[in-house]
């Protein structure tokens, strides 16, 4: 994947180096929960932080890093994809507003509780950020998945594709369907929907990274295979299997690693974000 020399947008919040905020009392446990969470990304920390203040933990005060572009190789990654992902959606949603991406190291405060690195990437619809501690690239390895420049980009397209959710009110009406819904299995169901379109939006994405920026940020042969590695790492069934030797289909809130490399790959395959309808069968 070509990204150097791709535009810097500097929407990047460095809270790297400045230690986890608000861990004392339950920060082990809240570790363990986003364990349990199998390191998938997209995990609600909304959720995780209903599950955390059980245990006695604490959402953790918010912290202010520095904002603008990062000076390391790996912040200025994750900042001209985000920029390079902000371009191509401001050509696909009206009124798009870009996200501003947290890096941060083991824990952070965010808009919807404690932020962990156990919890994998996540978005917090509340203060519309992206929150990535980058340890998360060898988590992925480790889950089979790869480490290579376009997967990660997938990962923080996936991240991006939830802020269009929520400004395009999916998530919104998600929350509300699950409210509405008969228990866990069809709650879960609506998630499972919500993070497949995630997926399909990190597809739109890669399709037309090269048309935006210059074309200064653009894919090569093998580099979505690269991404449907990681799809495949990531679905439910592959981490259910591989956590607790079972699948448990109730329990799913992704999607199968056949659902999600079907997703990602519909996404790329059209450009276009119409065909990301994940909720039409529900």
């Amino acid at each position: 994947m070509e990204w150097r020399g791709g535009r810097r947008g500097g929407n990047i919040e460095d809270r790297r180096g400045m230690g986890p905020v608000g861990m004392a009392g339950g920060g082990i446990g809240a570790l363990v929960v986003g364990a349990v969470l199998y390191f998938v990304f997209g995990i609600d920390p909304q959720t995780t932080q209903q599950i955390t203040s059980q245990l006695g933990g604490v959402g953790g005060e918010q912290q202010a890093g520095q904002v603008g572009s990062p000076q390391d190789d790996a912040g200025q990654f994750v900042d001209v994809i985000g920029a390079n992902i902000d371009d191509v959606w401001k050509t696909k949603l009206s009124g798009y507003t870009p996200p501003r991406v947290v890096l941060y190291e083991q824990g952070t405060g965010t808009g919807c509780g404690m932020g962990q690195a156990a919890m994998g990437p996540f978005y917090c619809p509340s203060d519309q950020r992206v929150y990535l501690d980058l340890s998360f690239w060898d988590q992925m390895r480790q889950l089979g998945g790869s480490d290579a420049d376009f997967a990660k980009a997938y990962v923080i397209a996936h991240e991006f594709g939830h802020h269009v959710q929520t400004l395009t009110g999916a998530s919104q009406q998600v929350r509300q369907a699950q409210q509405r819904a008969a228990g866990e299995a069809e709650a879960n169901r609506y998630s499972v929907a919500l993070e497949l379109q995630a997926d399909c939006y990190a597809g739109v994405w890669a399709a037309n990274a090269a048309g935006v920026s210059n074309g200064a940020v653009s894919l090569q042969s093998g580099d979505l295979e690269q991404g449907m590695q990681t799809a495949n790492a990531i679905g439910d069934d592959t981490l259910q299997r591989r956590s607790q030797g079972r699948v448990v289909p109730e329990g799913f809130t992704h999607g199968t690693s056949a659902q999600r490399m079907e997703w990602l790959k519909r996404g790329y395959q059209s450009g276009d974000p119409a065909v990301c309808d994940t909720f039409q069968s529900l």
